[in-house]
Order: C-alpha cells, then sequence, then structure tokens
C-alpha cells in the first residue's frame, strides 16, 4: 500500500465571479521511502499540492491518504497532530529564529509537543549530528554560511523523526556547489529510511531524486 495516495484531488479558489482551478483531478501515489521531486512552472499547482501533502491545506474534493488514514476528511486538530508527528518542513528561507542558538532552533518543534527540556536538547542535538553540524550547536543563525542555515532547517524537520520530509525549494537561496551539498544530506535523510518530497523548478536539483512528478495546468503532465 502507498504511504500517499491522492486520489481526484481538485482544489479550487473564488475569486470574485471567477473560479479559479489549481488542482483539477488530480491522483498519485508515493511509497514509502520514495525520494521525489515535484516539478512544474509557476501555476502549475505544485504549491497547492505540497500545502495538501503537508496537511497545511485541504482538497474541495477528492480523498487524500496518508499511511491509510482518509486526512482530507479530518478536523483541523487532528491534521495539526498528523503535521507534527508525520511529516517535517524545509522551507526556501530557513526560518530560524535569530536570537535563539541552532539547538535551541532545532529543538522548537518539541516544546509545542510537550517534550522535556532536557529530551528537546538531546533529540535536537541528535538531529544537529546526523546533518554534520556537532560542532555549532551554540552558534546564532547569523553565524551560519547559507548552507549551514539550511542544515539547521533539515535538522529541525528531522527532530520529531517523521516519516515524511516535504522540501519547498530547500536550494533557491543558495549557490550551485552548496545547493549539492545540501542535496546530498537529503539523500543520506531518504537512505535512512525517511520519504522525501522535493518541490523545485530547478531540473539540475530535480535530478538528484529518484522520480519526477511533472504538473502542468493542476494536473499531472503527459
Amino acid at each position: 500500500m502507498a504511504l500517499i495516495d491522492i486520489q481526484n484531488i481538485t482544489r479550487y479558489y473564488d475569486m470574485g465571479s471567477e473560479r479559479v482551478y489549481a488542482l483539477n483531478q488530480l491522483s498519485l501515489q508515493i511509497q514509502k521511502n520514495e525520494y521525489v521531486a515535484l516539478m512544474g512552472p509557476s501555476g502549475s499547482g505544485k504549491s497547492t499540492l505540497m500545502n495538501i501533502l503537508g496537511c497545511l491545506d485541504t482538497p474541495n474534493s477528492g480523498r487524500y491518504i496518508l499511511n491509510s488514514r482518509v486526512v482530507s476528511e479530518l478536523s483541523d486538530d487532528a491534521l495539526a497532530q498528523i503535521r507534527n508527528r508525520e511529516i517535517g518542513f524545509v522551507f526556501q528561507a530557513f526560518n530560524l529564529l535569530p536570537r535563539m542558538q541552532i539547538v535551541e532552533n532545532v529543538a522548537l518543534p518539541l516544546l509545542y509537543a510537550g517534550i522535556s527540556k532536557s529530551e528537546r536538547l538531546q533529540r535536537a542535538t541528535e538531529a544537529l549530528i546526523q546533518v554534520g553540524l556537532e560542532q555549532r550547536l551554540q552558534h546564532k543563525p547569523n553565524e551560519l554560511s547559507g548552507g549551514q542555515k539550511q542544515r539547521v532547517a533539515i535538522a529541525r524537520a528531522l527532530v520529531n523523526k517523521p516519516s515524511i520530509i516535504l522540501a519547498d525549494e530547500p536550494t533557491g537561496n543558495l549557490d550551485s556547489v552548496t545547493s549539492k551539498d545540501i542535496m546530498a544530506v537529503f539523500s543520506e535523510i531518504q537512505s535512512r529510511g525517511n520519504t522525501v518530497i522535493l518541490v523545485t523548478h530547478e531540473e539540475d536539483v530535480a535530478q538528484h531524486a529518484h522520480r519526477i512528478i511533472r504538473l502542468k495546468d493542476g494536473g499531472l503532465e503527459t
């Protein structure tokens, strides 16, 4: 059984008298431990699909089955629980808090899960070791390079031990050499058992994935 099963998902927005379809009857499956890139031009629906996959948005129609649960029918509270447990997010802009140490930034998601401070810091340290930043635990974000900041963001995504890592344009703010380093980190994460889903408009970045899903006009490109 697929880890992710999207069945005839439609997501539209009413703009005055006009209805704009971001996704239209889209269906796809992603298997456990796959490494997938979502590609498509601006307006193709990839960001909307990413938000639905990450339980940040719900479709107007169709079914989203995640790990055998029909999440497209769940309440906002239930979706928030799934986000916290199942999914780790990595964003282009890093989204680090500048006044907090790196280890504190990484531990932050665990605060909302009600985990003790000592365990939060231990798990944050383990996640930073996983991305090669064990020497930087007490540094602040402004003391790091762009690539190091993105590694911190990846560690923060890993700290809840999610099954899925969703990365939205994770190399968008990085030079080509640093981008290759970051893509190597994602490959390592996938090799350890995570499912990695990457949104990118860069063909060379997408080639690191094992499968590329191309979107066009709210559906799959044929």
